[in-house]
């Protein structure tokens, strides 16, 4: 019987050590203050780290050096020696960084691995592209399942999923023109701008979706025209002699057939969709999403400044103060969905996702092309409203104790919890946060996403982070994560003109690289209206001006930036929180 109490007081004496350090260390039961996240425990992991220290290296010394690694290698006579029969040795590798999972994982990105996904991304465009091609062209995508060619769903027109995006007006082609650039396919490029000016009229009898169309066409048309006529060359050698920017005239005849959206609204909050012959619909509905109404500054701004004509800047930014001017006084928030005629919202939610996360973007966006003193004001107080009132979670990213942080869905007035699930567009704030020089945040943000996407292999369209689980399950292949990964971690194509430091470029909300050039901070008119009742009252009075430069990353210090961009406690702690274990 003595052997057995033994047994016993050496599992129970293992037990309670391994409890203390799961707790001292963040590798065991997740501690909720709020979320209601679920309770985990699992010895497994404790034994893996302790089994690794039979892979530990002989040649490491002292305790600070396996701390910070071989960085700091000239620190190593201020610290005592750890012999290799120590018994604190298994202990002290918890604190290994060389042996640690995380950072074994994530520290770095071969060269060999790098070259190799950027090969597969070529060959998954190409694919997508060269089918559209042979298959779909002139219509305005691919149908996958029947292999064929397909445009607005003319027998359907309540389909708006299909009607909304498709204009039968070859939006493939236009929309992956600054793609193939991008991709150095000057070739190619060349001859889909010539098919485009030879074969697209938007003299058609459609009715679209005036926010697909700006971002999807009028973005494309207009990146296009600008990489095609740019006098530095940063792609190459990429015009032709007979170009006489057709590119142009053709954004310009889109942008005048959205026009009639504008008009014979209250507000100045446009209609949601218009026909690009006849106009608004007679039977089009009154209601519309922030992000719809809101999101059309960047591509109206720059065509304006391009043509010298100052009408489309105007009535887009007319439709951003009309939306800012209907804030909750209470929050400072904005909701999701509005009539345009009364200026009621019709939705009250207000969060990240659909309905708003581009209004946002664009904000900032606008203010880093425009230097428009009006945006980045906007921007900064609904950035701060974000804060207060969509943020859960502890204080700090990277420190501390407590849930890590999250933004959830809002009730604008009171700023209460309407529900517990996010949506996949809400993976575009991050990136925002990297404009903005929030580079912590974005860091803790976007692993709560990845976390996500690791678990479920893609983002859920809605995942309710309270069960862990998603609410609507489909993946229709949503870029917003890709681009936040993006504008944290460039490496990828380092060659690539996008990445040249005399080279300043910008992304539109649909992916089109726009250069950030001084054409677009120079106005050929004088403002037709001043801030229209008051809307930047309460930050007018401010002498402070905004920053000149929005991305700072330096606010990263120096040691971390070769080391995990979060610490490996705190991955842990993200991947526990939505179930990858």
């Amino acid at each position: 019987m003595q052997w057995r109490s033994i047994v016993v007081g050496l599992v129970v004496l293992r037990l309670s050590v391994s409890w203390v350090l799961w707790l001292a260390f963040g590798l065991g039961p997740e501690i909720s203050s709020g979320f209601n996240f679920h309770l985990g425990f699992n010895l497994h992991k404790l034994d893996l780290l302790f089994r690794e220290e039979k892979e530990a290296d002989p040649s490491a010394g002292c305790w600070s050096q396996r701390v910070q690694g071989h960085r700091y290698d000239e620190t190593a006579t201020t610290c005592a020696e750890i012999r290799e029969d120590s018994t604190r040795r298994s202990y002290l590798n918890l604190f290994d960084g060389n042996k640690d999972e995380y950072v074994r994982r994530y520290r770095s990105f071969p060269d060999t691995l790098r070259v190799k996904m950027k090969d597969m991304a070529k060959e998954m465009f190409y694919f997508g592209y060269e089918n559209y091609m042979k298959y779909a062209f002139p219509e305005d995508e691919l149908n996958p399942i029947d292999c064929e060619g397909r445009g607005p769903d003319v027998m359907n027109p309540s389909n708006i999923n299909i009607n909304d995006v498709l204009g039968n007006y070859s939006l493939t082609l236009i929309d992956t023109l600054d793609t193939l650039l991008v991709l150095g396919n000057v070739t190619e490029f060349q001859r889909a701008v010539k098919l485009v000016i030879d074969t697209v009229s938007f003299d058609k009898n459609s009715t679209v979706q005036v926010f697909e169309a700006n971002i999807r066409i009028l973005g494309s048309l207009i990146s296009a025209h600008i990489l095609l006529t740019d006098s530095k060359h940063p792609f190459g050698e990429v015009g032709f002699k007979d170009y006489d920017n057709e590119l142009l005239h053709l954004a310009h005849d889109l942008a005048v057939r959205l026009l009639p959206a504008f008009e014979n609204t209250s507000t100045g909050i446009p209609y949601p969709r218009v026909n690009l012959k006849t106009g608004v619909p007679q039977d089009s509905i009154n209601e519309t999403c922030t992000a719809g109404a809101g999101s059309l500054l960047v591509e109206f701004g720059i065509l304006s400044r391009l043509i010298g004509d100052s009408t489309f800047e105007w009535v887009a930014r007319r439709a951003v103060r009309a939306l800012w001017n209907l804030r909750s006084n209470e929050t400072g928030l904005l909701g999701n969905v509005i009539n345009i005629q009364t200026g009621q919202w019709v939705g009250k939610q207000s969060g990240l996702g659909a309905g708003m996360d581009s209004f946002y973007e664009y904000l900032l966006k606008s203010y880093i092309l425009f230097g428009e003193k009006e945006d980045y004001q906007m921007f900064k107080a609904a950035y701060e409203s974000i804060q207060n009132h969509l943020r859960r979670g502890r204080e700090s990213c990277n420190e501390g104790e407590g849930d890590p942080p999250l933004y959830v869905n809002v009730n604008m007035f009171s700023g209460e919890i309407m529900n517990t699930w996010i949506d996949s567009l809400q993976a575009f704030f991050p990136g925002l946060q990297v404009l903005n020089g929030d580079i912590d945040d974005a860091i803790c943000l976007h692993a709560f996403y990845y976390a996500i996407w690791k678990r479920f292999g893609a983002l859920p369209e809605r995942y309710n982070w309270q069960l862990k689980a998603p609410d609507v399950l489909f993946y229709p292949l949503r870029p917003e994560l890709v681009e936040s990964t993006y504008l944290l971690y460039q490496l990828f194509d380092e060659d690539n003109p996008l990445h040249k430091s005399d080279n300043k470029y910008i992304f539109t909300t649909e992916g089109h690289v726009v250069p950030i050039d001084k054409r677009f901070r120079e106005k050929q008119w004088n403002d037709l209206s001043p801030c229209e009742e008051g809307a930047l009252a309460e930050t007018e009075t401010s002498n402070q001006p905004p920053p000149s430069n929005i991305s700072n990353c330096n606010r990263i210090p120096e040691e971390r930036r070769y080391a995990l961009p979060l610490k490996s406690v705190y991955m842990r702690q993200i991947d526990h929180m939505v179930g990858v274990f």
